[in-house]
């Protein structure tokens, strides 16, 4: 069993493992244990009521968080000619047309944060398939990233404000970041909500009985606390 340090183990004193904390108080006490020396995130772990061997079960969505995360997100573009150029001019950070993708087979190159792609770039994008995926950077149409070039700047405003994509892993369980413990209550709560919200409308018409089965908040380098499920919780009010 893994040991915690000291740290770890006087902010667990603080957690009472018993009780499920409403929305508010989860996120005062995080906040209070996030005292490691650089601003921890705080994220939400969802526990999902679905089998996630099954493709009508599985839950993948994007959210829109009010007041970001806290970070630059470097965003590349899937594009060339006309289209990289609107892409460039709308403040694109990397242009990824036929060298940059060659890059990233060869080299692995993977510095940036998130990826859109036009159209006519996905056969070529389908190359970088098996080192994009599973670090999320694939772009998808059912994430909202392969848009027609008319809607690049509005989709990489979106990315950089802090749109964030989440998906079940093999176990049915999500794992959303909401932002840094620098944030203030408000704006954690704020953007919480948001991405509880935006879980409960993504819930599957195949998923019968109780679709959210445990929802914990922690920040990187804290324990989790456990919230009450109960709409009135989870408010952010």
């Amino acid at each position: 069993m893994a040991r915690h340090g000291k740290r770890f183990a006087a902010a667990e004193k603080l957690v009472d493992h018993n009780k499920n904390y409403t929305l508010r108080e989860a996120v005062s006490l995080v906040k209070q244990m996030a005292t490691a020396k650089f601003d921890e995130t705080l994220e939400l772990h969802v526990r999902l009521g679905i089998d996630p061997r099954h493709s009508d079960q599985q839950v993948r969505s994007t959210v829109l968080l009010p007041h970001g995360l806290g970070k630059t997100v470097r965003v590349l573009v899937f594009a060339e000619g006309d289209d990289a150029r609107i892409a460039q001019e709308a403040g694109a950070d990397l242009i990824g047309d036929d060298e940059m993708i060659n890059r990233i087979q060869k080299e692995n190159f993977l510095d940036f944060d998130a990826t859109l792609a036009v159209p006519s770039m996905m056969a070529r994008i389908g190359r970088i398939a098996r080192i994009l995926g599973p670090r999320g950077l694939m772009p998808s149409p059912k994430n909202g990233t392969v848009v027609p070039p008319e809607d690049i700047a509005r989709a990489l405003n979106e990315l950089k404000a802090g749109r964030v994509e989440f998906r079940n892993d093999k176990t049915g369980n999500l794992h959303i970041p909401i932002g840094k413990a620098s944030f203030d209550d408000k704006r954690l709560l704020e953007n919480a909500a948001a991405v509880l919200d935006a879980v409960s409308r993504a819930k599957p018409a195949a998923v019968k009985g109780v679709y959210i089965k445990k929802i914990v908040l922690c920040a990187t380098m804290s324990p989790g606390v456990r919230l009450d499920p109960a709409p009135s919780s989870l408010s952010a009010a």
